[in-house]
């Protein structure tokens, strides 16, 4: 079997660019969902003096995530916001005092066996920093332990301009170790496979002289083929195993955590402070100094590029993300989140639209998706409103990473058609199991 993919320009302009902190922002904005699952519940109010690292918002429900004040200062005001999936969320706008004053309450975790193990993460607040969002003391609550043949470290980074990841490999690659070393501990396992791209030549070099002093690791240099940081594509390029539709990695024995969330895991357990800031790439071809910046979570986005020297051309799309993958941010004004990795902004060349023409029937869209998807049927089954048709072509496999829009030589919108062709399966799979029950009683 062989995965396909498409090769996009690297763009690691920040790769060499330690994190360098910003200074605090006047204000930060901290919305109640910044993770896959249940909103957080807000716990402050309108005049609340908080302190950095204190609990704001609580985890509501198994799958939900801690949120905590990334300043200290007084609660500005609790309100609501559209969220960057479209929904209104409760959030905190939190003006800083400047001084970072850390909360009485916060020291490390004292682990001693798995159930506190998972505790201390669940606290933290950490979810997935590669962009995923999904809390990780959920991912980690693993039922029966001795499943767990494989762990594989998603170092892959393989969107163009981001290199946060990079840089916590060169930057904290010791965290990243000790994050292993808390995984083999409190969950047995055994077998790590660090999975990196080959263009990151230095993060490979800088793994591989660590993993040498530890037992049980391996570094899995990657070809350069994006989308290889997807879920399903890694565990089948790293250990040749291959996840079932609708099924999870552990299904066939493996865990993926992304490298970063791992290094904070591991420094959290050492610090006790939860999750408040990000290494966040900022680059793009309207920046003037594309950096990696250590900031304070709920940031605004206009304060970040401040920080990298500003624009050098007029913002045409700015993006939560990179260009494959990423969401259109609407204002400058929204903030950074706990999975932004990276900002991206580009200028009217660069985000230029090119003119859609017919499909041609070429075969690229299928030729070139992970999945051997057929995006062209896919399209013509949404237009028609067959469901059926939607759900034997398997479009809700669809990772929507982009694939087949970047190589259409007619530039047609493949993967947003996808994204709405999962949409109406989802629809007509509910009219379908509404039928049934009806049918039933």
């Amino acid at each position: 079997m062989k995965l396909h993919g498409v090769h996009v320009p690297h763009m690691k302009n920040t790769a060499e660019c330690k994190g360098v902190r910003m200074p605090v922002p006047a204000a930060v904005t901290i919305p109640m969902a910044m993770h896959i699952g249940k909103p957080a519940k807000l716990i402050v109010k309108k005049g609340d003096t908080v302190k950095l690292g204190q609990l704001i918002g609580e985890a509501d429900g198994f799958v939900s995530s801690n949120i905590h004040s990334s300043v200290s200062g007084t609660v500005q005001k609790v309100d609501e916001m559209v969220s960057s999936m479209g929904a209104k969320v409760p959030c905190a706008v939190i003006a800083s005092d400047g001084k970072q004053e850390l909360y009485e309450g916060i020291k490390p975790p004292e682990p001693t066996d798995f159930d506190s193990f998972i505790s201390a993460v669940k606290l933290s607040g950490v979810v997935g920093l590669g962009g995923a969002g999904f809390p990780s003391f959920v991912k980690l609550s693993v039922k029966e332990l001795s499943k767990i043949e494989h762990v594989v470290i998603n170092a892959a980074e393989c969107e163009p301009y981001i290199t946060s990841d990079t840089r916590t490999m060169m930057d904290k690659g010791e965290y990243v170790f000790k994050g292993i070393e808390a995984i083999k501990k409190y969950l047995g396992a055994k077998h790590f496979v660090i999975g990196i791209e080959n263009n990151k030549k230095e993060a490979i070099s800088r793994m591989k002289e660590l993993s040498a002093k530890t037992e049980g690791v391996e570094v899995h240099v990657l070809p350069s083929m994006y989308p290889q940081g997807g879920e399903k594509v890694l565990v089948f390029n790293t250990v040749n195993r291959v996840i079932p539709k609708g099924g999870l990695p552990l299904d066939v024995g493996v865990i993926v955590i992304n490298v970063t969330t791992l290094a904070f895991i591991a420094e959290y357990l050492e610090t006790g402070i939860p999750l408040v800031e990000k290494c966040v790439t900022v680059d793009g071809s309207a920046v003037k100094e594309p950096k990696n910046i250590i900031v304070p979570i709920g940031t605004p986005i206009k304060d970040l590029i401040e920080a990298a020297g500003g624009l050098k051309a007029d913002p045409a799309k700015v993006l939560y993300g990179g260009p494959m993958m990423g969401l259109t941010v609407p204002s400058m004004d929204e903030p950074v989140l706990k999975n932004t990795n990276a900002i991206v902004v580009m200028d009217k060349n660069e985000a230029k639209q090119h003119k859609t023409t017919p499909c041609i029937r070429c075969g690229a869209c299928l030729n070139h998706c992970p999945f051997r998807l057929n995006p062209r049927d896919i399209a013509h089954a949404y237009k028609m409103g067959d469901g059926e048709a939607l759900k034997k072509l398997c479009v809700d496999l669809c990772m929507e990473c982009g694939c087949c829009s970047y190589i259409c030589p007619a530039n047609r919108p493949l993967v947003q058609t996808n994204k709405l062709a999962k949409i109406k399966l989802r629809e007509y799979l509910a009219e379908q199991k509404a039928q049934q029950e009806k049918e039933g009683k």
